[in-house]
This record gives structure tokens, C-alpha cells and sequence, in this order.
């Protein structure tokens, strides 16, 4: 009987037939198994999953967080690792080199892998303002790690040991600004509901949990929580956008990172805000017609 692969790769994917050829071949090298889970692809993109040795299994999408844990859940594999990726990432070689030579050693104490996240924008990689590196929990034991139930800017949990990986992956944002810009308008939607789901936070279990001395992932949500939270809206955008732009030198990225700090930074969280505003607004006159 062959060797079973250490490590399972699990890619969502839809109408990605411009973004994953690229991914499909950074991971040339790596001792895996590959897999491409679709949810209702209408271009080649199950044409080329195929064709570049994965096995495809197709699943309606509700959110990421869903469609994450169905693919851990249903993906035939008797890996002991899994990797998570998204169509438009993609592995260094050095990254590659790094996974197959931890994956290799007879013990291996840590549970999951923290993996540096490079960003890169129009082309260009966003260096500064505070977004590299960036951590994500993206490799870890496939029976001890879930995705948390959110339902936008999940991440992903593990019971037990993690340590962080020491090369980069690469996150191709956007080759345009229109759907740049229709995929934050979706995403600040469902950020907004997630933050009015007040009861469902105060009682979800499977969540990561805001520290500030944790895991660079638990920092993050402690900031975002507890302080980005808890400040007046509006104002916050913009004092979000000064701290990335102005004081961590955002202006080094050159003009795309003039666009990609002011509309990550500013007008993307200008926009949740102001869609909570919307909705505060409106259980306001609920209420008030209710008490009539």
C-alpha cells in the first residue's frame, strides 16, 4: 500500500479560473493530497482542478465558516494534517521546503501552524501599515482544528500547541477594483449582522478568544474587540486609517498602498459602520413603535 500523504490541502473555490492555476502550481513540491471543493462553478474552474491532480467535491456555500468545516469534515483522506487555502493564495517555495520539513520529523509537539500572510495589492506588496506580517491559522491536526463560527473574517481554532512557521504565503487581493470593491460591500454586510448578533457572541463556544498576550491571531481580535469595538462610529475609521497610513507609514507602499490603505482602512470600515448605523436606526423605530 502506498504512503499516505502527511498533509491534506483543501482550496474553495468559485468561477476561479483566473487565480487557480497560480495556486495549483505553488504547491508543486509539497507532500500533499489536493483537493478542491466548489460550490457551483459556471467557468473552467472545475476543468482545471481536475486537470491539475485534485479531487473535486462539489457543496452549496452558506459562509466560509460552513463551507470550511463541510470540506475538513467530507474530504476522503487519512492525512493527519490539513492545509486551508483560498483560490487566490499561493505557497512560496521556501514555505513549501518549510511544510515538508516539519511535516517529516518522527515528533512534532506543536498542534497547528501559524503561517505569514503577504499581502500583495494591484500588484504590488502592501508592506506597511501595520499588515505584515500578517499570522493565519491555516495548518494544523485535521481532528483537533475547526473554523469558527463567524460570518465574515473567520479564523480558525485548534485544542492544543501552536507555533508559527517562518516563511510567507502569498494573498492576491484583486487584478481590479470593481470586484474588489463588490466583495467588501458583501463582506461589510455580513460584518455588520455579525457584530449585531450580540446573544449569538456572548455564548458561542468554538470562537476565538481576544487576548492581548496570546497568539498574534488572539491579539488581533483583542484590538479589534476591545478597543477598535468600543470606540464611537465614524470616527473610528478614520483614526484607523491615520494609525495604518500616517504613523505605521502606510505612504511607503507607494500609490497602491495610497488605495489599498484608504480603502481597506477607511472606506471598507466606513461602510460597516455606517450599514450598524442603518440597523440601529431601524430597531430604534421597532422598538419605539412596540412600546406605542
Amino acid at each position: 500500500m502506498p504512503r499516505a500523504a502527511p498533509v491534506a490541502t483543501v482550496v474553495l473555490t468559485y468561477n476561479e479560473e483566473g487565480n487557480l492555476p497560480a495556486c495549483l502550481a505553488s504547491l508543486r513540491g509539497l507532500d500533499c493530497e489536493l483537493f478542491v471543493v466548489d460550490s457551483g462553478s459556471t467557468d473552467r474552474t472545475v476543468e482545471i482542478a481536475a486537470a491539475g491532480g485534485a479531487t473535486v467535491l462539489r457543496h452549496a456555500f452558506d459562509n466560509y465558516a460552513a463551507q470550511r468545516n463541510w470540506a475538513q469534515s467530507h474530504v476522503p483522506t487519512q492525512a493527519e494534517w490539513v492545509l486551508h487555502l483560498d483560490a487566490d493564495e499561493r505557497l512560496t517555495p521556501q514555505l513549501v521546503g518549510e511544510i515538508n520539513q516539519v511535516l517529516a520529523r518522527p515528533t512534532l509537539a506543536a498542534d497547528g501552524f501559524l503561517l505569514r500572510k503577504r499581502t500583495v495589492f494591484l500588484g504590488r506588496w502592501i508592506k506597511h501599515g501595520g499588515h505584515y506580517p500578517a499570522f493565519h491559522l491555516r495548518l494544523f491536526r485535521r481532528r483537533v482544528g475547526r473554523c469558527e463560527n463567524r460570518l465574515y473574517d473567520q479564523h480558525f481554532l485548534v485544542r492544543g500547541r501552536v507555533d508559527q512557521l517562518q516563511h510567507d504565503y502569498i494573498d492576491v487581493l484583486t487584478s481590479d477594483l470593481t470586484t474588489w470593491s463588490m466583495r467588501h460591500s458583501r463582506w461589510a454586510e455580513l460584518e455588520a449582522q455579525e457584530i449585531t448578533r450580540a446573544d449569538a457572541r456572548s455564548t458561542e463556544v468554538e470562537r476565538v478568544q481576544p487576548k492581548l498576550f496570546g497568539t498574534p491571531v488572539e491579539r488581533r481580535r483583542w484590538l479589534r474587540d476591545r478597543m477598535y469595538g468600543h470606540a464611537p462610529l465614524f470616527g473610528r475609521a478614520f483614526l484607523y486609517w491615520f494609525y495604518r497610513y500616517v504613523l505605521r507609514f502606510g505612504f511607503l507602499d507607494g500609490t497602491e498602498g495610497l488605495i489599498f490603505h484608504f480603502l481597506q482602512g477607511w472606506w471598507y470600515r466606513w461602510l460597516i459602520d455606517s450599514k450598524l448605523y442603518e440597523t440601529r436606526k431601524r430597531q430604534r423605530k421597532l422598538r419605539a413603535k412596540d412600546g406605542d
